[in-house]
């Protein structure tokens, strides 16, 4: 079925053109889901939610830009609101396990694989790993993330820096990543 079909066939509210729509974009939207979710039942829930947001709302795309970037947006919209829902965003988390590691972008091997660094993510705060997958995943800036979770802007860099520092720590600690080596020069060692 060419896209064209499926989302005339959405705009009727036909069964067959929505299960389509879904087979085509749902694999790829659970893992944005799940990006979000503390585990795969709720980014299941968040899934089918954002789906019925999709269908309920298929007579505003206008076909601007690509089907799967707005279903994208409305996704991700479904799962911060799930999120708001359930938790604040302006808590402050303590960060006894975050040493102050110097982030380098550069560090992270390439060929990390993306489960990995996924489940790795998962493990960040609430807090974290939403302004993280917002900010470094979606491309949203600081002010859209603090309008978005009703924080201050302020909050998002503060909470993405942390999310970063908190990430490269535990990607250390599961041996995914080495340490960032100091230089450190020792006292009374000659050269």
């Amino acid at each position: 079925m060419t896209e064209e079909i499926m989302l005339q066939g959405c705009r009727d509210n036909l069964a067959t053109a929505q299960e389509a729509l879904y087979n085509r974009f749902s694999p790829r939207m659970l893992g944005v889901c799940y990006r979000y979710a503390r585990n795969r039942e709720d980014a299941e829930d968040m899934l089918q939610e954002g789906f019925i947001k999709v269908y309920s709302q298929i007579l505003q795309f206008r076909g601007i830009g690509a089907l799967e970037g707005w279903i994208r947006r409305i996704i991700v919209h479904t799962c911060i609101n799930v999120l708001k829902k359930n938790k604040k965003f302006s808590d402050s988390v303590d960060l006894v396990h975050a040493s102050s590691i110097q982030i380098n972008e550069n560090n992270i091997p390439s060929m990390l694989q993306a489960k990995q660094v996924v489940e790795c993510i998962r493990l960040l705060p609430i807090g974290y790993r939403t302004v993280l997958n917002l900010y470094a995943i979606e491309g949203f800036s600081h002010k859209e993330i603090g309008a978005i979770l009703d924080i201050e802007e302020s909050t998002s860099r503060s909470q993405y820096t942390r999310a970063k520092a908190l990430l490269e720590d535990i990607l250390v600690k599961k041996k995914i990543l080495q340490k960032p080596r100091e230089n450190v020069r020792m006292a009374g060692v000659s050269n």
